[in-house]
């Protein structure tokens, strides 16, 4: 993906990039396979804010991805390469043999007019989707299932790639993006290639107003708060936070406290934990 890069005519353009779409082919999406997406602005059903720094933004139409691709030996060309504004990843457009359409999460280097095909016995190309126990070690993959016949969970955004590392018994070893290692069943299904859109990360927000219209909202410091609003907040003029360690607004321990489970389920399954 290519990044056109602006120059300072207004404030809002200095230092300002945004995608090229050279990939992108212009065209509707299914109305079959989309449905108008309800924003909740970050507010529970009382209307109270639960989750910050939510709301506003465009209005979306959301795709209906198939995350399973569990269409066994049916062939389906790709018919276009799509924009979706529910996600930093592209979408395809895949048209089956059997005359049915579905959207599907679009790989680094696929084209239009490609073949690709889900099934225990597909060949190891770009697009095609099979259990992790038919594929060679040093694979990469995306769309990885944590549980058999679920639909892909990990490894789903723009650029991400994972790795087959080894395989004993039961279990895959898989090196994640993150840089994770953990066991994944044999059975689960996996599609083969890189997510496309590689250079999601290099871009440029620019301006506030271009971050409105994503949705998302000011966040405001803590230590400008007042002492009743925030840990961090009161004093007079700029001040430190006043505590030994930094703090959530709910006095949890912040910026660098692990905040995972203890005792989860998997936690027999993950080999090295991943880097940050």
């Amino acid at each position: 993906m290519a990044i056109r890069l602006y120059r300072a005519y207004t404030p809002g353009t200095r230092n300002r990039s945004v995608p090229r779409f050279d990939e992108i082919v212009e065209s509707k999406p299914q109305k079959k396979l989309t449905y108008g997406k309800y924003s909740k602005e970050g507010r529970n059903n009382r209307g109270i804010i639960t989750s910050r720094h939510r709301g506003g933004g465009h209005k979306r139409l959301y795709r209906i991805i198939d995350f399973r691709r569990n269409k066994k030996d049916v062939p389906g060309k790709i018919k276009t390469i799509e924009y979706d504004p529910n996600r930093n990843a592209y979408i395809c457009m895949t048209n089956y043999e059997d005359g049915e359409k579905k959207y599907i999460l679009c790989p680094r280097g696929i084209e239009i007019g490609n073949t690709i095909i889900s099934g225990p016995t597909s060949s190891i190309s770009i697009g095609n989707t099979l259990p992790l126990t038919n594929m060679p070690l040093g694979t990469a993959i995306h769309n990885i299932e944590l549980t058999p016949g679920k639909g892909g969970q990990l490894v789903r955004a723009a650029g991400t790639v994972a790795k087959i590392v080894a395989k004993e018994g039961q279990l895959v070893t898989l090196r994640l993006p993150s840089g994770e290692i953990r066991l994944i069943p044999q059975k689960c299904l996996a599609t083969i290639g890189q997510m496309g859109n590689i250079d999601a990360n290099n871009l440029r927000i620019g301006k506030a107003g271009s971050k409105r219209w994503l949705g998302k909202r000011p966040r405001i410091r803590g230590v400008v708060m007042n002492p009743i609003d925030h840990p961090h907040g009161g004093g007079e003029g700029r001040v430190p936070i006043g505590r030994k360690k930094p703090l959530t607004p709910w006095g949890h321990p912040a910026l660098g406290k692990r905040s995972r489970k203890t005792h989860k389920y998997s936690d027999t399954l993950i080999l090295r934990r991943r880097m940050s």
